[in-house]
């Protein structure tokens, strides 16, 4: 079976809209991988725990479309201009109308318009400049984007997929704000995966990981540290319960 023949199999079995792309070495099939299917049914799992989302790296769009189909309204943040349309377009094939996309990057910063590098043949590993190591052909364009910390009072889960500078925006969140809000990311490599552990053990919020089954992590060695190894879910309930 051809990997566009597997994606249609995929979306027709789940009712979505989703037409194949390739995204280099990558293609849409690779959103269907199995880590992304497990957050996937972590969000069913606690449809009844939240109803604001973000989605931040909406990409194509695949988890918005189906936090939307929970009944959640969801701000979905995608910086590539290209990539961009393509998310618009699939909200509108799915009539994901409780989605509200923005063309901008989710990040720490005051700034409202950043370097974004552009990864020709993995446009799902495209970054903000500076904050991971890339290969191959690249471009790089200037972006718009939006200072995470106006965006937590308002949301009560957050999924961040943000190649790379997933720790300077978990460094944004503060105690208070975790007691209502709960979120999902990956965490791209051990500097990450330091910084992340060390914030929240900080303010006392626990982070449950993939890597250990979702248990909750004691130890930074138990955090994830590439993206085979899963994502992690920070909040004060484990995501299982």
């Amino acid at each position: 079976m051809s990997r566009q023949k597997a994606q249609q199999f995929l979306t027709e079995a789940l009712n979505i809209k989703l037409p194949y792309f390739s995204m280099g070495k990558i293609d849409s099939l690779d959103l269907f991988g199995p880590t992304e299917l497990m957050i996937l049914q972590l969000y069913k799992h606690n449809k009844s725990r939240w109803s604001v989302a973000l989605d931040i790296g909406a990409n194509l769009g695949l988890h918005s479309i189906l936090m939307a189909r929970l009944g959640w309204t969801v701000d979905a943040y995608e910086p590539d201009p290209g990539i961009f349309k393509m998310l618009v377009a699939n909200l509108a094939a799915n009539k994901s109308r409780k989605v509200t996309a923005h063309e901008a990057a989710v990040h720490a910063t005051t700034q409202s318009h950043m370097n974004f590098v552009r990864v020709h043949n993995n446009l799902t590993g495209s970054h903000l400049e500076g904050f991971k190591d890339s290969y191959g052909p690249r471009d790089t364009i200037i972006v718009n984007t939006v200072n995470c910390a106006d965006l937590w009072n308002n949301h009560d889960f957050a999924k961040i997929d943000s190649e790379g500078n997933e720790a300077e925006l978990s460094k944004t969140m503060t105690e208070e704000q975790m007691k209502w809000m709960s979120c999902v990311m990956e965490v791209r490599n051990e500097t990450n995966a330091a910084a992340i552990f060390l914030h929240f053990q900080s303010i006392g919020v626990p982070i449950w990981a993939q890597k250990v089954d979702w248990q909750r992590v004691k130890d930074v060695s138990e955090m994830p540290k590439m993206n085979r190894e899963g994502s992690i879910f920070v909040g004060h309930e484990a995501p299982w319960k």
